[in-house]
């Protein structure tokens, strides 16, 4: 399309890149360009209009010096006219009217040609072009784009510095927490046994989390019955937690006592459950045994010498695997590790023993009321046989008076 007076209009082509306010600036410096070269050829018609009306005046005040009056008959036969007087023989000088219009004319002339070179260059590089514009405002706002992404690239790199600087601190303070354990349970194994007999100690968890466990140096052979018993004290609010889990390589629940939320204490024998009627969170000492055969999955369960529970069917026919790891006080996800704290065990746990065939009720009974001295035949409690970890601690415990005391 043509604006009035025939100048054409460029296309103002939107770009889906660039802001509202961006378009209409474009649309005013497109609108001020029609403006300036309508303006700009308003005055070159006003002024060929003057040149017009100047020149066919001067062509008629041309035209009547040219034209000559009546000769006289001398001069109509050749004759030389005799000079007017006071001309001393020169021509008639031109009118200063005469002169005036020619130099208005040579001015509006080169005014006009300054004018007509003026033009192209308003038009092309006083005010930019639309094309122009749109790739200036585009280039502006890729370079405040990239300012601020270098900005956030620069906060993210602060801020992982410090979370690294923060981990590596505390990944140092636990480390040299568990060397300083290390280092006292390196004394302990070079040295004698702080306690007399060897097995009057126990295992104290107070706080509920992964970290703090003891674990038997010993491991157990295959089995195809046992009985498992020890002495605890649980400080739980809800779920006893795991007193102890028994894993292999190819088994995380090869055999575990667990009381896990809302559910009842359940005894784990690959990975197979029973649960088991006691009752162990009223916060006093407590006497535990697990009982268990290969044929046809026989189970009992026994608390303060007394038989709770019993059944079949759990893993019959499995043989316990050899080779595995022993912890106390926490739920094993693989072999020796990945523990859970809402699993974890928070008490006190003494005496813990193993045997490779169910006892008879009469023996748990004698070691519950501290009238028999039985010693299991697979796994011993023993200050040197028992490592503690990350502020699970030993001290000193007398099963007869610990576990009478209300």
């Amino acid at each position: 399309p043509a604006a009035p007076g025939g100048c054409p209009l460029l296309p103002v082509r939107s770009s889906p890149s660039l802001a509202p306010f961006e378009l209409l600036a474009l649309r005013s410096a497109a609108a001020q360009l029609r403006r300036t070269a309508l303006e700009q050829k308003e005055r070159i018609r006003m002024d060929q209009e003057t040149i017009r009306e100047l020149t066919g005046k001067l062509s008629r005040c041309e035209g009547g010096l040219r034209t000559p009056a009546a000769a006289p008959p001398a001069a109509a036969a050749g004759l030389r006219a005799a000079p007017r007087p006071g001309t001393m023989g020169h021509p008639p000088a031109e009118p200063p009217a005469v002169r005036e219009l020619e130099e208005a004319v040579r001015a509006l002339q080169d005014r006009i040609d300054r004018i007509e070179q003026e033009l192209p260059a308003r038009t092309n590089g006083s005010v930019p072009t639309t094309p122009a514009l749109a790739r200036d405002a585009l280039h502006t706002k890729m370079e405040q784009l990239e300012e601020q992404l270098l900005s956030k690239i620069l906060t993210l790199q602060k801020e992982r510095q410090a979370a690294n600087t923060d981990r590596s601190q505390q990944q140092h303070d636990i480390e040299k927490e568990l060397n300083s354990l290390q280092n006292r349970v390196t004394e302990l194994e070079h040295g004698e046994s702080c306690y007399s007999p060897p097995d009057a100690f126990k295992v104290t968890i107070p706080v509920q989390n992964n970290y703090m466990y003891a674990r038997m140096k010993k491991s157990l052979p295959e089995l195809y019955a046992f009985t498992i018993c020890m002495w605890l004290k649980s400080k739980a609010l809800a779920g006893l937690g795991t007193p102890f889990s028994y894993s292999v390589p190819s088994q995380a629940n090869e055999i575990v006592l667990l009381e896990w939320g809302t559910n009842p204490l359940e005894l784990l024998i690959n990975d197979k459950v029973a649960q088991l009627p006691l009752s162990l969170k009223d916060k006093a000492w407590h006497h535990v045994c697990v009982a268990w055969t290969t044929r046809d999955g026989k189970w009992s369960a026994y608390q303060d010498g007394e038989q709770r529970g019993a059944g079949e069917n759990l893993a019959s026919w499995h043989a316990i695997k050899p080779q595995g790891v022993i912890i106390l006080g926490q739920e094993q996800d693989t072999l020796g590790g990945r523990f859970d704290a809402t699993q974890a065990f928070v008490g006190e746990l003494a005496q813990f023993s193993v045997w490779d065939h169910m006892l008879a009720p009469a023996e748990i009974l004698g070691l519950a009321n501290c009238t028999s001295h039985l010693q299991g035949n697979v796994i011993q409690w023993d200050d040197q046989a028992v490592e503690v970890f990350g502020g699970a601690s030993k001290g000193g415990f007398a099963a007869c008076e610990e576990g009478r005391k209300a």
